[in-house]
């Protein structure tokens, strides 16, 4: 009796292939799974805390970075991922945080948008104390008035500043005092004095300087014209000074108009000093270092004035005839 012939499947090989990938493939993502969650983890169960300052415009893989470098986290990709695809990057802002060692990526993440000890503010040159106190009222809970009342003008050094988030006015002050002191040299105002200028007078110039201008290059000449006039005994004429006294205006909604009319030229103040001779009382803004050196280095040339067309563009005169001239062919009508 003839046997029959059984045929063995022909996809026997190939069924083993892929069970074989399969099982690789769970192990592959068992133990991807694995090291995700062991890279979000807790890098530590020690419980001490570390104070980290995220920097004014730093970038999350940058922050991330040095999260791992000081064992706050357990690996910087998976953390900057992390941030990402739950959104938090958009929250977290530039501060100082006291952060506990031992916590995952999850509460880690939750103490950087909530857990903020101080912040960054910028204050650009230029600003009047005024400006400067309603920038710290929108972000500290101060008395504006009274730190208005507390403060110099000129002296709110412009600066980027770590300031705590519970700081009292007379902190703030402090702050902005000590740095004062470290921009605005010794040295700066020893050669001020061998100018023939003390301090409040070199940061008074500089004030003007610096809303007169419109860059570098324009600062020590422009510092240079306006010390000649004034130790001449001539009006430094600058319309920045006219700008202080008029103060805030409603119709611009800004404490620097301008918009200047000739009834405004005229405005009574010991500020004006188009209608004063000698500098003003004090300082009509807070100079930057650049504007304080220019005074502190003025360049001595044959100018005493100057004038900026609607462009920007500056021309300087020797003599008030040639000025005139000036003004007729780039500003009049």
């Amino acid at each position: 009796m003839q046997s029959a012939w059984i045929e063995k499947p022909q996809f026997g090989k190939a069924f083993k292939l892929l069970i074989s990938l399969f099982i690789i493939s769970v192990i592959s993502v068992g133990s991807l799974t694995i090291w995700v969650n062991w890279s979000l983890s807790a890098p530590s169960s020690d419980g001490s805390k570390k104070i980290f300052v995220i920097k004014s415009e730093e970038s999350v893989s940058s922050f991330s970075k040095r999260l791992g470098e000081e064992n706050l986290i357990r690996n910087a990709f998976m953390f900057n991922l992390y941030l990402k695809l739950s959104g938090l990057d958009r929250k977290i802002q530039a501060g100082s945080f006291s952060l506990p060692k031992n916590l995952a990526a999850e509460e880690l993440a939750k103490e950087l948008t909530e857990g903020r000890l101080d912040k960054w503010i910028t204050f650009v040159e230029g600003l009047r104390k005024e400006q400067v106190a309603e920038i710290l009222s929108q972000n500290f809970d101060i008395d504006k008035q009274n730190f208005l009342e507390s403060v110099k003008e000129g002296y709110l050094f412009p600066d980027t500043y770590l300031i705590p988030i519970k700081a009292s006015e007379k902190q703030i002050i402090s702050i902005f005092d000590k740095t004062f002191s470290e921009k605005v040299t010794p040295d700066i105002i020893l050669e001020a004095e061998k100018k023939g200028l003390n301090k409040d007078q070199m940061i008074n110039l500089a004030s003007i300087v610096e809303r007169e201008t419109r860059n570098q290059q324009e600062r020590p000449i422009v510092a240079g014209i306006l010390i000649k006039r004034w130790k001449e005994g001539m009006l430094l004429a600058a319309d920045a000074t006219v700008q202080y006294a008029l103060g805030y205006s409603s119709e611009e909604k800004n404490w620097w108009r301008k918009n200047i009319t000739a009834q405004d030229l005229e405005f009574s103040s010991p500020y004006n000093t188009r209608l004063n001779v000698g500098l003003p009382p004090g300082p009509i803004c807070s100079p930057s270092l650049a504007s304080i050196k220019a005074v502190v280095e003025a360049t001595e040339s044959p100018y005493y004035f100057y004038l900026h067309n609607k462009n920007g563009n500056i021309y300087y005169s020797k003599t008030y005839e040639e000025h005139l001239q000036k003004v007729n062919q780039y500003l009049g009508d």
